[in-house]
């Protein structure tokens, strides 16, 4: 699918949520909830990886760490580890370790682990996606996520981040209700409601996109509102202009604007990233 339809498929989608949005009765603001997978999960599967184009991965594969196999990037004697939880594709995405050997040049641990147990979703497969979802839970994975967090603190991380693409980004927000970690980032969320918005207890970066289905910028600015009722909270949210769901992690490499829109992602990501982690390192060094 090339550019122009993933964006013209997103957009049909985010109107049609609009639209159900205002013949609905209306309810208040924290009551909205995301929309089923079965009605939203269209925009979260546009665009999918070919995972047989993997390139030059500076990475290994790691077979137990924590209980979860997981793609390992970054210098290990690095303070600091960032957790990036996939999408319904996988850990195998090479977008996706390529963004995290991107962010390992930075300094960091980057663990891109294998939270769907093998079975990432195939567009091929016989299955239907509503009854594949049903197996692979965001919140079962944020419990095997802790284990692979109380892993990495064993071998001397400080201080963790998590970063979430679309079924990642669900992680992610969950992992922050907890004591865990340090900061999230979540970019063009699925599944993620403004419930959730309400737990978070951590810094957040919301990165999201214009034309998106799964999380539109209506909804976007609902978790924004949720999270301004938290004075303690560091929050911070982009909605990115012409572009749809999967723009950070699935962008069309052949597509300049593409490529560049996610570049500023991952920038944008690395640089929230920092500013907390690294604050936590300097705390840490004050308080020794």
């Amino acid at each position: 699918m090339d550019a122009a339809k993933t964006v013209r498929s997103s957009l049909l989608t985010y109107l049609l949520f609009v639209l159900a949005a205002a013949l609905a009765p209306a309810t208040p603001a924290s009551r909205l909830v995301l929309p089923s997978p079965t009605r939203s999960h269209a925009s979260c599967l546009d665009n999918p990886p070919d995972l047989t184009a993997a390139g030059d991965e500076a990475g290994e594969l790691v077979a137990d760490l924590g209980g979860l196999q997981a793609y390992v990037t970054g210098p290990r004697s690095s303070a600091h580890a960032i957790i990036l939880a996939s999408d319904y594709y996988g850990f195998q995405a090479p977008k996706l370790r390529k963004i995290a050997d991107q962010v390992a040049d930075k300094g960091y641990l980057v663990v891109v682990p294998d939270l769907l147990h093998g079975d990432p979703y195939d567009d091929e497969a016989k299955i239907p996606f509503e009854e594949w979802i049903k197996t692979h839970s965001p919140v079962e994975a944020t419990e095997k996520t802790k284990g692979l967090i109380a892993a990495l603190k064993e071998q001397g991380m400080s201080a963790v981040g998590v970063g979430g693409y679309c079924w990642g980004a669900k992680v992610a927000v969950e992992l922050s209700k907890s004591s865990e970690i340090e900061v999230v980032v979540i970019l063009h969320p699925s599944l993620v409601t403004v419930d959730d918005m309400k737990e978070v207890k951590h810094p957040i970066e919301i990165l999201g996109a214009e034309f998106d289905g799964a999380s539109p910028p209506p909804l976007l600015h609902q978790f924004e509102q949720a999270l301004d009722q938290n004075k303690r909270i560091d929050h911070f949210l982009k909605i990115f202009p012409g572009v749809g769901h999967g723009f950070a992690s699935r962008y069309n490499a052949n597509d300049p604007f593409a490529v560049e829109t996610a570049e500023e992602a991952r920038k944008d990501m690395v640089t929230w990233f920092n500013k907390y982690l690294k604050k936590h390192q300097e705390l840490s060094l004050h308080e020794s």
